[in-house]
């Protein structure tokens, strides 16, 4: 396995809609998964999708560690693949969760995200994975789905005021 090189903000793959997978079981596919997978943990984040490696794929990789799970209804998640996942929202109902992206290092935003989420796509042997999140988990697909479709989390702001340096916002706490 090898680690990948993150696209930064203002990269043009970041800024388009990804190409769907055609063969989740590709050899290719599985490779780039598995570096996705090693550059998202070596890099302590809680998703990556192929865009963000320079690869304009309707794919993500994606993981809830234990500190960052909130109990029964948030439990830890292992890490994960999703390949051309579809995810709907539901409720009405929006939360503001501090996010932060490998794309853009040093910042952190207030991003008002779905309470629970409906997610369905295929994993890297091609089985169906579906289910709905709530809690973290439900963050995470909605910040990597959105990676898929071109969008980063300063995007879906509301407040550009809420958005800070990680050591400020680690020492003052959230916005």
């Amino acid at each position: 396995m090898a680690l990948l090189k993150i696209a930064r903000m203002g990269h043009p793959v970041l800024l388009r809609r990804a190409d769907p997978v055609t063969d989740p079981t590709d050899p290719e596919i599985t490779r780039l998964v598995d570096d996705m997978l090693e550059t998202m943990l070596d890099a302590r984040g809680v998703g990556l999708a192929a865009p963000q490696v320079h690869r304009s794929l309707r794919l993500f990789v994606y993981r809830v560690p234990a500190e960052r799970s909130a109990g029964e209804g948030d439990p830890p998640v292992e890490a994960g693949v999703l390949i051309n996942p579809e995810l709907e929202l539901l409720g009405e109902s929006r939360v503001g969760r501090l996010e932060g992206c490998l794309s853009i290092p040093g910042l952190r935003g207030v991003v008002p995200r779905a309470e629970r989420v409906r997610y369905r796509g295929v994993d890297r042997s091609g089985a169906v994975v579906e289910g709905e999140a709530g809690g973290f988990l439900a963050n995470v697909l909605q910040h990597e789905y959105d990676h898929l479709d071109g969008i980063l989390y300063p995007a879906r702001m509301e407040d550009a005021s809420r958005m800070g340096f990680e050591d400020e916002v680690a020492r003052f706490g959230p916005m």
